[in-house]
């Protein structure tokens, strides 16, 4: 394909915008929604950075596709799909938890090019593009150099759903937990896959997420040189069922971990 830097570039000031509308509700909510639970949300900045980060990809890529958290769009035949999450961690943004980000992936032929994942709160722009590195703010970053579970921290996720799965992954939680430095859970899954990318954490593990959660903290994940797979160690599901991202030197112990607990999650 093309040159990528016109896409990163447009990709990034389209974050920063959306960026914005974020800024401006954050605090001072007008709109509170529930969607499949009472713990799912969605509010009126959800609406409003989606809206606007459609209205820009369709103006100038009318024949792109795009799949959005919020909105159900008709596909064409492009090549070319914008996987889109105009705000995630909502329940974070909800409570004026200022971790939450603005998250905007590209494929073509079905294989993420770029991603970018904005904080506005903490003016954060994490990006990537394919062969290209990892950034957060114009500054390379890479993943740590810790080489056994004991010395790693994890960060993971729950889902929405509470059935028997939701009380699986407690367990697996308790086996990192008693492995490891530590697990926390934070509530916005690209920005887990991005502190993964910056050596902040070793590992990060999560179930029942969708494409939008993980397309573009995935590929910033990658190209900082963390390994990305599915829990059995196979390419991971763009569907988001299963995902587990480490800094590679501790990615077989954390695999083995989730295989010893035994847990019907394939």
């Amino acid at each position: 394909m093309q040159d990528l830097s016109e896409y990163l570039n447009f990709t990034k000031e389209l974050a920063f915008d959306s960026g914005k509308i974020l800024s401006k509700h954050f605090g001072n909510i007008s709109s509170i929604n529930k969607k499949s639970t009472s713990i799912d949300l969605v509010t009126n900045a959800d609406i409003e950075s989606e809206a606007l980060i459609i209205d820009s990809i369709q103006k100038k890529f009318p024949n792109h596709n795009i799949i959005a958290e919020e909105s159900d769009i008709k596909e064409s035949n492009s090549d070319f799909k914008w996987v889109i999450d105009p705000l995630d961690g909502t329940t974070n943004f909800v409570h004026n938890l200022p971790i939450f980000a603005v998250s905007i992936g590209l494929q073509y032929k079905n294989k993420t090019v770029l991603g970018v994942v904005y904080n506005p709160a903490a003016n954060k722009m994490f990006f990537a593009s394919k062969k290209n590195g990892a950034y957060l703010n114009e500054k390379n970053i890479s993943v740590s150099s810790s080489d056994t579970l004991s010395e790693s921290l994890i960060v993971t996720g729950f889902p929405y759903l509470q059935d028997k799965k939701w009380d699986d992954s407690f367990s697996i939680f308790k086996e990192f937990y008693s492995k490891t430095q530590g697990v926390r859970r934070l509530g916005a899954a690209a920005l887990d896959l991005c502190f993964v990318a910056m050596g902040r954490f070793e590992v990060f593990y999560e179930f029942n997420l969708k494409p939008w959660d993980i397309c573009a903290g995935a590929i910033i994940a990658e190209e900082s040189g963390a390994k990305v797979t599915d829990w059995d160690g196979s390419k991971y599901p763009s569907s988001g069922k299963r995902i587990i991202a480490s800094n590679g030197h501790v990615h077989d112990e954390a695999l083995n971990v989730i295989k010893e607990s035994n847990l019907d999650f394939f």
